[in-house]
C-alpha cells in the first residue's frame, strides 16, 4: 500500500486533488461479505471425519480500498461475488484439510492474493457436530483493516 502512495504522491504533488485522494485512499475501504456460504467438504481428525463429507458454514468479510464501482456503477468495477464463491468451492474441492483453522487461513491468503485485499474475516464451522451446540469453528482476521465496517465493529 505504501508503494502505492508514493508513486500517487509523486505523479501529482501537493495538489488538492493529491490532498483528498491521499485521505480517500487511506480511509474509504468497502466492505464486501459472503454470509452462511455451505458447502460439503471432508475436514477432521478422526478417520470417521474424513469418511463422509460434512457441511461446513462460511463467512466472509473482504476489505477493498476501492469505491469506483459506487461512484461508476459500472460492474467492471466491482468485485465478482460468484467468482469469490466460485474460488472457495475450488479450495473445498482440491484440498483436504484436518482442521478448521488451516482451512480458514488457506482461504484467508487465497481471498488477498487472487483480489489484492488488504484485509479479510473469515469465520468457518462445522454443524451439528457437537450435541446441543449448533455449530463450532473459528474466526481469523489477516491483512490491515483501515476503516470501520459496516457493523460498527
Amino acid at each position: 500500500m505504501m508503494a502505492y502512495y508514493v508513486l500517487y504522491k509523486n505523479s501529482v504533488k501537493n495538489t488538492v486533488l493529491y490532498r483528498i485522494g491521499v485521505f480517500y485512499f487511506l480511509l474509504i475501504m468497502d466492505i464486501i461479505f459472503l454470509r452462511n456460504f455451505r458447502a460439503k467438504t471432508r475436514i477432521g481428525i478422526y478417520p470417521w471425519e474424513r469418511k463422509v463429507a460434512q457441511t461446513i458454514q462460511l463467512d466472509l468479510e473482504i476489505a477493498l480500498p476501492n469505491k469506483r464501482a459506487a461512484i461508476n456503477d459500472c460492474i467492471e468495477d466491482a468485485m465478482d461475488y460468484a467468482q469469490i464463491a466460485q474460488s472457495i468451492h475450488v479450495i473445498l474441492a482440491e484440498h483436504n484439510f484436518s482442521l478448521l483453522e488451516a482451512l480458514a487461513e488457506h482461504i484467508a491468503q487465497t481471498i488477498m492474493l487472487q483480489y489484492e485485499a488488504p484485509w479479510v474475516k473469515v469465520s468457518v464451522a462445522k454443524l451439528g457436530i457437537v450435541r446441543d451446540v449448533e455449530k463450532i469453528g473459528i474466526c481469523i482476521e489477516r491483512g490491515i483493516r483501515e476503516k470501520i465496517g459496516c457493523n460498527g465493529e
